[in-house]
């Protein structure tokens, strides 16, 4: 089985371009030209994405190059209400899947995807829930919809047969509290040192731009990554 590197910015919308081109320079100096991208239709309910805009011009662009796109949520923001301490508290009130039910995700999933695919002009690639949480409507309503591939924190799955297609822990980087912060330096450096899996899995932030600390980190693994695995695609999982 080959080693496999894939590589994702997150949180990629209108409000975060001069973030994401920092991102998107650091991935092509290194080799990695088109890493997945994860776009959120509506960040926090302040950046639209609108057919027809700028952005919305760059995104196809980008899809056209070779970059898959992932739906990734709608708004990035919990407002159920209902998400508990581990929405509220451990990402900041950001798992906007972890307590929908499954005909509100539905409908959530379903918007993004015609929007999304109207824009890029073909089919997305799969769907991430923000900050990686799903709860039961989440998972029922990837299903219902068909979404081709979905991943967590430790697999990449396709949630219409149930098949696991990699796993692996993602290596990210948190920017948000000074412990989270040297707390995920931590780990890429433990990554960059340890035995890996077949298929590894790197995904950068906008906030990761505001820590030089963490730029040199990504920097680092990144490096050390494509030393032993080569860049691939989400889809190849499935061939």
């Amino acid at each position: 089985m080959p080693r496999r590197l894939l590589a994702s910015i997150h949180d990629v919308g209108p409000r975060s371009e001069g973030a994401f081109d920092r991102l998107h320079a650091l991935f092509a100096a290194e080799g990695l030209a088109r890493p997945a991208l994860l776009v959120v239709p509506d960040y926090w309910g302040e950046a639209p994405i609108r057919p027809g805009t700028p952005f919305a011009t760059r995104l196809r662009g980008l899809s056209d190059e070779g970059h898959e796109i992932f739906l990734h949520g709608w708004l990035h923001r919990d407002d159920s209400g209902q998400g508990g301490f581990k929405a509220r508290h451990m990402t900041a009130g950001e798992g906007e899947f972890l307590a929908l039910d499954a005909a509100e995700a539905a409908r959530r999933i379903i918007a993004g995807r015609l929007l999304l695919e109207d824009i890029i002009g073909r089919p997305l690639t799969g769907f991430v829930a923000p900050a990686w949480l799903y709860g039961e409507g989440a998972h029922q309503a990837l299903r219902t919809t068909a979404m081709p591939l979905a991943e967590n924190h430790w697999r990449v799955w396709n949630p219409v047969t149930g098949a696991v297609l990699a796993k692996s822990p993602v290596i990210t980087w948190a920017s948000r509290t000074p412990l989270r912060r040297w707390s995920s330096l931590g780990v890429a450096a433990a990554a960059r040192t340890l035995p890996l899996p077949t298929t590894m899995r790197l995904a950068v932030h906008p906030g990761d731009v505001t820590s030089p600390a963490l730029i040199a980190s990504i920097t680092a693994t990144l490096r050390s990554l494509l030393k032993t695995h080569a860049p691939a695609r989400y889809a190849d999982l499935q061939s």
